[in-house]
C-alpha cells in the first residue's frame, strides 16, 4: 500500500501499522493523524475515497465520522457552561421549558450528556426529511415521556443525544451547534471540520461504505423487546448508505452523528483539549472546563450491548476495553463503524482515525493497533 504523509522521527512504526491495516483488515481508504503538545507526529493517508471511481484519498479528504460528532458537540456545551449559560446539574427544562412535559422536569443537563435521560429513541414515526431537521426532532422529544424500562436509565442515545443537546445550545445561545462550533472552535483553531457542510465542500467527501454486518436487519426477538425497537438506529437500516452519502445528510447539522472531518483537524482539536483547551496561542476553553468535561458522570455496562460504558459530559472515558488507547486518562468519542478520536492529557497527545469502510467487528482492531503503536512511540520518544 502506498502510504502518503509523514511521521516524526521515532513514529515510523505507526506508518507500518497503518499500511498493514489495508492488508489485514481490507481497509479501502483511511487517514490517521496525531499531534503531541501541538506538534504533528503522525499525518498519514492512503487508499481510495470511492472504489467505484478509484479516486485516491487526499490530504484534505473529508470523512463522515458519525458519533465522532458527539465530542465536538460536547465541547460546545462545555463552552456555554464556562460562560454561565448552562449548568450541568440544572434541570434541562430551566433552559427549555417545553422539555418539562410528560414527567421530564427533573432530568438534568448532565443526565442528557451522559446518556441517562431515558429518551434513547423517538416513539413517533418520522420520515427522512424530519430526521434531518434537529428542531423538529427536539420538539417531538420535548413532548415524549421518558421510557419507564429500568434499562433505559443508562443506555446509549445514538441520535436523540444530539437533538437534545443541540436544542439546549440553541435555546441559551441562539446558534446551532454547527454554527457555534464553526465560530468558536473551527475558525479560531483553523480546523477543517464541518457540522453541516456547504455544497462547495461536498466534492472532497469520501463515500462511506457499509461493511458486512454493519446494517441491522430486524429480528423477531428484538420485535418483542420494546426498548430494542425504540433504540433501533435508522442510520443502520438496509437502505441507509444512500442517506449517509447524500447531499441532504451532509448539509444537515446533526449534533450526534453529522460531522465530516479530516483526521488532521480532529487530531488538532483533541490535542487542544489534551493541552487544557489551548493550542498555538489560541485558547478555546479554560483548563478547568476541560477537566469538568472529562469528569466521570456515569460508568456501567450497557444493558443492550453487554459492554462497559463510561461517560463524562458527553465524552467517552476509558474502560477496560481500552478503546481510546492505553493511557488511563484517555477520553474522546468513537464513531459507528470504526472511527476513533481522542486525547491523552498526560502525554498531551490528540489523535484521529478516519476511514470510509465501516466494520461491524467489536472491538475493531484497526484503531486499536494504531493507538497501541502510537503510544509505544510516544513512550519511547518523549518530548
Amino acid at each position: 500500500m502506498d502510504v502518503q504523509g509523514r511521521t516524526a522521527p521515532g513514529f515510523e512504526k505507526v506508518a507500518e501499522v497503518f499500511a498493514a491495516n489495508f492488508a489485514r483488515y481490507g481497509e479501502v481508504g483511511a487517514a490517521f493523524a496525531s499531534y503531541r503538545d501541538g506538534e504533528p507526529v503522525v499525518d498519514l493517508w492512503a487508499g481510495v475515497t470511492d472504489p467505484g471511481t478509484g479516486r485516491p484519498w487526499q490530504a484534505d479528504t473529508l470523512q463522515l465520522v458519525f458519533s465522532g460528532a458527539k465530542g465536538l458537540t460536547s465541547a460546545c456545551v462545555l463552552l456555554l457552561v464556562e460562560r454561565g449559560l448552562l449548568e450541568l446539574d440544572a434541570p434541562a427544562a430551566r433552559y427549555w421549558p417545553e422539555f418539562a412535559a410528560a414527567g421530564k422536569e427533573r432530568i438534568t443537563v448532565a443526565e442528557i450528556l451522559s446518556h441517562q435521560a431515558r429518551l434513547p429513541g423517538v416513539q413517533q414515526p418520522v420520515d427522512t426529511e424530519e430526521l434531518l431537521n434537529p428542531e423538529h426532532m427536539a420538539t417531538l422529544l420535548a413532548a415524549q415521556a421518558p421510557t419507564t424500562d429500568p434499562r433505559a436509565a443508562f443506555v446509549y442515545h445514538a441520535l436523540t443525544w444530539g437533538w437534545l443537546t443541540g436544542e439546549l445550545v440553541r435555546r441559551v445561545d441562539g446558534r446551532t451547534v454547527g454554527a457555534l462550533f464553526a465560530d468558536e472552535f473551527a475558525g479560531p483553531l483553523g480546523l477543517d471540520i464541518w457540522l453541516g457542510m456547504p455544497d462547495t465542500e461536498h466534492h472532497r467527501v469520501a463515500t462511506t461504505i457499509a461493511g458486512p454486518g454493519v446494517l441491522r436487519l430486524k429480528h423477531e426477538d428484538e420485535e418483542r423487546d420494546a426498548l430494542q425497537v425504540l433504540t433501533r438506529n435508522p442510520l443502520l437500516t438496509a437502505d441507509a448508505p444512500a442517506l449517509w452519502n447524500s447531499a441532504a445528510f451532509r448539509r444537515a447539522q446533526l449534533p450526534a452523528v453529522g460531522a465530516h472531518v479530516t483526521a488532521r483537524s480532529m487530531a488538532r482539536f483533541y490535542t487542544c483539549l489534551a493541552r487544557g483547551g489551548e493550542l498555538d496561542g489560541v485558547r478555546v476553553l479554560d483548563e478547568a472546563t476541560v477537566r469538568l468535561g472529562r469528569r466521570e458522570l456515569r460508568r456501567g455496562v450497557s444493558p443492550l450491548w453487554g459492554t462497559p460504558m463510561a461517560y463524562g459530559a458527553g465524552f467517552e472515558l476509558r474502560t477496560e476495553l481500552g478503546l481510546f488507547g492505553p493511557p488511563p486518562d484517555a477520553f474522546g468519542h468513537a464513531g459507528a463503524g470504526g472511527s476513533r478520536h481522542g486525547a491523552w492529557p498526560g502525554e498531551r497527545v490528540g489523535f484521529s482515525y478516519t476511514m470510509n469502510l465501516t466494520r461491524a467487528e467489536f472491538p475493531d482492531r484497526r484503531p486499536l493497533d494504531l493507538l497501541a503503536s502510537l503510544h509505544e512511540a510516544a513512550l519511547a520518544f518523549p518530548r
